[in-house]
């Protein structure tokens, strides 16, 4: 795996190109004076100001206008400055939106494993473990788009040929797809490529259910699982219904399989499948370098606005599982762990279905559920018969998990559901991994 980015091929005098500027302030300066961000506060490696990331972006996917209709929680990044492109030092005129773009402006693999503290697990384990991503509709350049987001980091081929990727549909037909969808194959590159980054010897089964209903996004659930996969990521939701008690026991109650469930991208509130009882639920977080911590990153919750921020809450159906003890939410709460999920601190996808093939940058907590899939598969299968969304709680409160405990995603009578706090907090759980001790069991 390489462990620094290849430089962008020149584009001619016609077209910026990005460069690592040679005095920090200079890359500031540019980037203010293009309007796409402002100093912050001082930058603790060098003690130059630092750029706070200024972004626009648009969701993947509509929002659903029915009962049991679930929307992806991708955001697509679409102008701006993020995060990676602040450290890297991107030339003045460069936008995350990939029209033209040869090269990344989001996290990569490395930047990922070294956030969590996976970088010697991802080298390491993985092999013979199947991550599967459920998804609706049908993405036909998912095998490709995979390919060159692999290849471009340096991660081992994973292709139909050589056993490591599969493609079916929610009947476990590899040749009777659901028909192609534009905005939800992004999800679907999303999901790869993150699923990819952490596990990079994972092998990847990819289920697409025939449209976003819950029924038929639990049917695909159940045909993953039936297929082998002990880790399942599911990177969508919608509103809660009376209907998700039977849900769980139809499509969500896998004992022995991890199963991942982003908590939403429309700030506080309780969406499902995320409130079900039997999954982990994925929150959202900012995540920043910091070289004057010991870990080098910090996060706090993400939040844009009130309506755009992970979301998190108390289930208005859901019962409490036995393992979630926090006194202000007689139901399930959302969420159970987090990872990066701000667009403006977003990672690198590769696509090219019904938009210009390039790289783009994604955020939504899309990002985070794929994320912990993979660090579920890097810990190894879950013991027969567990539930793993128990497992960070028995490591609650250690070095196993980055404890949030800056930042909110809206206004709540009972403020951890809302706000983060050491400990357990509704927006991002009981943290981010550091390793993978805390999704063993």
């Amino acid at each position: 795996m390489r462990t620094t980015l290849p430089q962008r091929p020149s584009a001619g005098p016609a077209r910026s190109r990005w460069r690592r500027t040679g005095a920090a302030v200079l890359g500031v300066a540019a980037l203010v004076l293009a309007g796409l961000g402002a100093a912050g506060t001082a930058d603790a490696r060098d003690g130059t100001p630092k750029v706070t990331p200024h972004v626009s972006w648009t969701r993947a996917c509509a929002t659903p206008t029915k009962a049991d209709v679930a929307a992806c929680n991708a955001v697509r990044v679409t102008g701006g400055v993020t995060e990676y492109m602040a450290e890297n030092g991107y030339a003045e005129g460069v936008t995350p939106e990939a029209a033209d773009a040869s090269t990344p402006s989001g996290f990569g693999p490395t930047d990922l494993q070294a956030a969590y503290g996976l970088t010697s697990a991802a080298a390491a384990n993985g092999t013979g473990e199947t991550i599967a991503i459920v998804d609706a509709y049908n993405d036909p350049n998912a095998e490709a788009d995979l390919a060159t987001y692999r290849s471009y980091y340096g991660l081992p081929a994973c292709t139909t040929a050589n056993g490591c990727f599969k493609k079916v549909s929610q009947t476990g037909s590899t040749t009777s797809l659901p028909s192609n969808d534009t905005g939800w194959a992004e999800e679907i590159s999303l999901d790869l490529d993150m699923a990819s980054a952490i596990c990079p010897k994972c092998n990847i089964l990819l289920v697409e259910a025939k449209s976003a209903t819950m029924a038929n996004l639990g049917t695909a659930v159940n045909e993953a699982v039936a297929l082998g996969a002990k880790y399942v990521s599911n990177s969508y939701g919608g509103s809660e219904s009376s209907s998700d008690t039977s849900y769980d026991t139809a499509y969500f109650n896998h004992p022995g399989v991890a199963i991942t469930v982003s908590a939403g991208d429309s700030g506080y509130g309780a969406e499902y499948p995320a409130a079900s009882q039997y999954v982990t639920s994925v929150g959202g977080t900012a995540l920043t370098k910091a070289a004057s911590t010991t870990r080098g990153w910090t996060e706090s919750v993400w939040k844009t606005s009130s309506t755009e921020a992970t979301g998190s809450g108390c289930s208005a159906y859901d019962p409490k599982p036995a393992w979630q003890t926090d006194t202000g939410c007689s139901k399930r709460t959302i969420s159970d762990v987090s990872a990066v999920a701000d667009p403006a601190t977003g990672v690198a996808v590769y696509d090219s279905y019904g938009i210009t093939a390039g790289w783009y940058t994604f955020g939504g907590t899309s990002v985070s559920s794929p994320i912990i899939a993979g660090v579920y598969a890097l810990a190894g299968t879950p013991s027969t018969g567990s539930y793993p969304a128990k497992f960070p709680y028995t490591a609650a409160g250690t070095s196993a998990l980055n404890d949030v405990t800056s930042g909110n995603n809206g206004t709540c009578t009972t403020s951890y559901l809302c706000t983060a706090a050491t400990g357990y907090d509704g927006p991002t759980g009981w943290g981010t991994p550091e390793g993978v001790t805390a999704f063993t069991g």
